[in-house]
């Protein structure tokens, strides 16, 4: 896959950009002023990232992905990972008919949800997933494919379904490999 170069990356101007980021040349990208990557990140093939969105070290963001981080943002953090096709939007529309919906029209005539949404460290995301407004997944959540997350998680618990609920704990192994990769001990 081939990916922006340095120069290519730094011309885009980002808020924040880290050391050794990838992105794809085949990903979209807008207000790039809004957007932070840190160290090791990578953004695949075709995904849309947009608005106020920070990722955090080694986040992977696969094929297909949407980061719609809109005015309130949407943060990823250090070790997470969105799989391939998930959705992570900070704003709504209304859809109970009560107003307008979509982007052509005017803000009066709308009643728009905007809430952040954080993905804390070392949660992952399976493969076609939604996460919505306001939606906080705790340190190490790990959401099973086509999920839909419409309410915060617990830290270091697995979720599945539409909408997705509780299965069970987590391990947190991981979190010895974290230290012995940073500190460069095996």
């Amino acid at each position: 896959m081939p990916f922006l170069s340095q120069l290519e990356l730094e011309a885009l101007g980002f808020r924040h950009l880290g050391q050794g980021v990838r992105i794809s040349d085949k990903a979209s990208l807008y207000n790039c002023e809004l957007i932070s990557i840190g160290d090791y990140s990578r953004i695949d093939d075709f995904c849309v990232v947009s608005g106020k969105v920070t990722i955090g070290r080694n986040v992977h963001v696969a094929v297909f992905c949407n980061v719609a981080g809109g005015t309130e943002g949407v943060t990823i953090m250090d070790f997470a990972g969105l799989a391939y096709g998930c959705h992570v939007f900070s704003q709504s529309d209304d859809y109970s008919g009560r107003t307008m919906t979509n982007p052509t029209v005017p803000n009066r005539f709308k009643n728009e949800t905007r809430k952040a949404v954080l993905i804390d460290r070392h949660s992952i995301v399976g493969t076609s997933s939604i996460i919505l407004p306001g939606v906080t997944l705790a340190e190490g959540t790990a959401v099973g494919a086509a999920s839909m997350v419409t309410k915060s998680t617990e830290p270091w618990m697995i979720y599945s379904g539409v909408p997705a609920r509780r299965l069970k704990s987590r391990r947190r192994d991981l979190l010895d490999l974290e230290h012995q990769f940073i500190s460069g001990t095996d």
